[in-house]
């Protein structure tokens, strides 16, 4: 159990779509627009959680045409949001808009985001510590990742606004802008390539 949580620990706290827009929005929109967003995380992760434990997403991936798709589609979205990550000028922010993007932002980018699947494919069909109780053992593991996982959101909400209250020089923030573009984009393309 206990390499399970190292291991929920390390795939969670690196770099992907979730946290990096969780600290952009705390860095654009502050601490409430931000909690709604997490929130908006948390239930859609929780939703690619019950697709993979119920095989709903082993079943939609089994069609070629359709995984391509959804990959094609997935891929797109993400690189476009690293793109305005990128390219947010000297403010950090994620994307530039009028309002924040809410809990309803949140579920749809855990929704198409990969890297959600492929850690929670690994997690919950992997790590097994209770092989006589298969029931108990994915309840044990929702627990343990939502214990993890919502502390770690947090972390990157803070993060986010106190980047902005540094008043940063604008080099400065167009950098880290382009860092964490790019690692976005690394982290999409390794969840891609471990789902191949």
């Amino acid at each position: 159990m206990l390499t399970f949580a190292a291991a929920v620990f390390f795939l969670i706290i690196t770099p992907g779509p979730g946290v990096l827009s969780t600290a952009g929005v705390g860095a654009a929109f502050g601490a409430a627009a931000g909690t709604r967003y997490v929130a908006g995380l948390f239930v859609g992760t929780n939703l690619v959680c019950l697709a993979v434990v119920s095989g709903l997403t082993a079943a939609l991936l089994a069609d070629d045409r359709l995984r391509t798709l959804l990959f094609i589609a997935s891929v797109s979205y993400l690189a476009w949001l690293a793109f305005r990550i990128a390219f947010a000028g000297s403010r950090i922010a994620f994307i530039e808009r009028a309002s924040p993007p809410g809990i309803g932002g949140g579920i749809v980018l855990q929704a198409i985001n990969p890297k959600a699947y492929a850690v929670n494919t690994a997690l919950f069909t992997g790590f097994s510590f209770w092989p006589g109780n298969y029931a108990a053992e994915i309840a044990l593991k929702f627990l343990i990742v939502n214990a993890i996982w919502i502390p770690i959101h947090f972390a990157w909400l803070w993060l986010g606004i106190s980047l902005q209250r540094m008043n940063l020089p604008e080099r400065a923030q167009r950098a880290i802008n382009i860092a964490m573009a790019l690692s976005m984009m690394i982290v999409v393309a390794l969840a891609a390539w471990s789902q191949s």
